[in-house]
């Protein structure tokens, strides 16, 4: 059975967050489709804002610390990215902006990609479309064609609009789950294995 490896990257800053809040229900909603269609899932939620003094300093330094380094190559080596982020006059929040300049821009080139918003009106719901879909086009992502805005209304109760959320969340993550299947030019090969000299050695006389 195949796995699909899964990045959830949640830019709130807030314990709890509705961006972490959001993150977590897409996720969910992918896992079971992607596990419905026969994958195993491995999903990997990392919290931007444990991230940020390492982010800064890696700006000043170039070095990325062991941790920040560590969330880095899991992004690589991801097939898909769950991105949340919640909007700071009208875009993204500096600090999901900074971790996404962290990375090398061709990293992230074919994989799969969903993203979502929240904010404290829904006036700020066009920044899925004028700042973070403009953002993974030129990162040459594969993006869900549905993005998700959650605001202060979708966390209420079903008439209030939760039942508008789930349908949405379950739209982007039918699209996001197609994006996945099949053969993935987003996911970074695996390294060469390294073989001892003896062993090389002894493969070059064999041969003979």
């Amino acid at each position: 059975m195949e796995t699909r490896r899964i990045t959830v990257l949640s830019a709130g800053l807030g314990v709890p967050s509705s961006s972490r809040l959001l993150a977590d229900q897409l996720s969910a909603a992918a896992e079971r489709q992607l596990k419905a269609g026969g994958y195993e899932v491995a999903v990997d939620v990392v919290e931007l804002r444990d991230l940020a003094v390492d982010i800064a300093n890696n700006f000043v330094t170039g070095y990325a610390a062991p941790r920040l380094a560590e969330v880095i190559a899991g992004v690589e080596g991801s097939d898909g990215i769950i991105a949340v982020t919640p909007v700071f006059s009208a875009s993204y929040s500096g600090l999901f902006k900074s971790f996404i300049d962290v990375l090398d821009p061709k990293s992230l080139e074919g994989k799969a990609v969903l993203l979502g918003a929240t904010g404290g009106t829904d006036r700020h719901q066009m920044v899925l479309d004028y700042a973070l879909r403009p953002l993974f086009s030129y990162l040459r992502t594969r993006t869900a064609a549905t993005g998700v805005f959650a605001g202060p209304q979708d966390w209420g109760t079903a008439e209030e609009g939760g039942a508008s959320l789930a349908d949405r969340i379950h739209r982007a993550a039918g699209e996001f789950t197609r994006l996945l299947e099949g053969p993935q030019p987003g996911r970074k090969p695996a390294p060469l294995e390294s073989l001892p000299f003896e062993q090389l050695l002894a493969g070059i006389s064999g041969s003979r």
